[in-house]
């Protein structure tokens, strides 16, 4: 059994690490209602045990997040000899991104006018403490680092990125010093990219304990009191995926949809069950390169701004949540509001880090910007991690469409690859041990 479950390509384990989890969470909480002392031996022992196995295998994730950002960039950029191709490749992705999530927040703001998810809520009291979002000029006027090393190991990934286009830039134009340093960050990538495929091939086990802590805490009874919103959110969530992603990528790049998604199976796990676009960002790189035939530019350059500023997904609960607060305390929205609140979740989104439930801290500058109450926020609290998950996925989605667009926009496209379906299946299948 143990033999064939090894055999599986890594997004077969990594589902079924998904669905055992789920059970295995919904055993516990069955099990937990038994008696106090069942309950109180889980919250304290078994809880506590998966919890490490949780924290290792997103740590482990985002250990690589960081390096792996930086050596990519740099190779990305030093390996372009033409200054306007970095021109090109940033401004067509910066500007796709942007434009998905415009669409996404519009999209969200029609439907939540349409079906109304505030009407009839009471506001409930909760011990949500309420964080400042950093204002928009912090976060402009905080692009470029003073201390790169900080940067890095603060996580700043706006930073880190510019950073690494500066220096790569900067390589590029050293002549045989910058050919001498190109050559060791190639080496240093490959050992990168050797790291990631180390650290997925035990996601199985840590998807299985974070689906179990997550079930378990979070419980089902949160999304019923909440159902409309809930489902509002999901559904905008999938259209967004399966409709404008689509679309865009068969009017701009002419590639057949079902492919990508199919091919992208690996990376959509990671994110559901991470609710992380930064840890789940090795992943995306290794399954865009390997399996849908994106060049190596554009991967690097496109997927780790994507993480960084493309959260169609935290877009879609930003605006449905603004209604949904709107509509709870009576308030009517005008229309230069809801322009406001498009064009506020579109930069918030640019200054929203690929971290869980970040998207609520970021809600409050939205919510201030249309003199909406923030404590309100609380009483979303319960449901957003199974929100959060979803809309990470979609996050993920995006930045894989944008890199296909781009990259076959700029020459940088394996078609041959996209359109095998057994392309990239050695990236997903599990290597055995080798035995003494």
């Amino acid at each position: 059994m143990i033999k064939s479950f090894r055999q599986l390509s890594l997004s077969a384990q990594i589902f079924i690490g998904l669905i055992g989890g789920v059970l295995f969470g919904i055993l516990l909480v069955g099990a937990g209602q038994i008696s106090d002392s069942v309950s109180v031996g889980i919250t304290n022992y078994i809880v506590p045990a998966f919890d490490i196995v949780k924290r290792l295998f997103i740590n482990a994730l985002k250990m690589v997040v960081v390096p792996l950002v930086l050596v990519s960039l740099i190779c990305g950029t030093c390996s372009l000899s033409d200054p306007k191709k970095l021109g090109s490749l940033g401004g067509k992705s910066i500007a796709l991104y942007l434009l998905t999530t415009a669409i996404a927040i519009t999209l969200a703001l029609i439907l939540a006018n349409i079906f109304d998810p505030g009407a009839n809520i009471t506001m409930e009291q909760t011990d949500y403490v309420i964080k400042n979002a950093p204002a928009l000029t912090e976060v402009l006027g905080s692009l470029v680092t003073d201390n790169p090393f900080k940067a890095m190991a603060s996580g700043n990934m706006l930073q880190v990125i510019i950073f690494a286009l500066l220096f790569g830039i900067a390589i590029s134009r050293a002549g045989k010093s910058g050919e001498k340093i190109a050559e060791f960050f190639d080496a240093l990538n490959d050992v990168i990219l050797k790291l990631v495929t180390i650290i997925m091939h035990i996601a199985p086990y840590g998807v299985f304990c974070i689906m179990a802590v997550v079930i378990y805490e979070v419980g089902f009874e949160a999304i019923a009191k909440l159902a409309i919103y809930f489902l509002l959110v999901a559904v905008t969530l999938v259209i967004h995926a399966f409709l404008t992603y689509p679309t865009l990528l068969t009017l701009f790049a002419g590639l057949n949809p079902v492919m990508m998604l199919k091919k992208l199976r690996p990376a959509l796990l990671f994110a559901f069950s991470t609710s992380s676009s930064a840890a789940t960002l090795p992943v995306t790189m290794e399954v865009c390169r390997k399996r849908l035939g994106i060049g190596k530019t554009t991967a690097s350059f496109s997927l780790p701004l994507g993480a960084t500023i493309n959260m169609d997904g935290t877009a879609i609960m930003q605006g449905i949540a603004t209604v949904f607060i709107a509509q709870m305390y009576g308030v009517d929205l005008t229309i230069t509001q809801y322009l406001t609140v498009i064009l506020m979740a579109t930069l918030a989104s640019i200054g929203t880090a690929g971290v869980p439930s970040v998207g609520l801290v970021m809600l409050t500058m939205v919510l201030n910007q249309v003199n909406l109450p923030s404590e309100a926020i609380g009483m979303l609290l319960g449901i957003d991690r199974f929100l959060d998950m979803m809309r990470t996925a979609v996050n993920i989605t995006g930045d894989a469409t944008v890199a296909c667009i781009v990259s076959k926009s700029e020459d940088d496209f394996d078609p041959e690859i996209f359109n095998d379906p057994k392309a990239g299946f050695d990236f997903e299948k599990v290597e055995e041990p080798n035995k003494a």
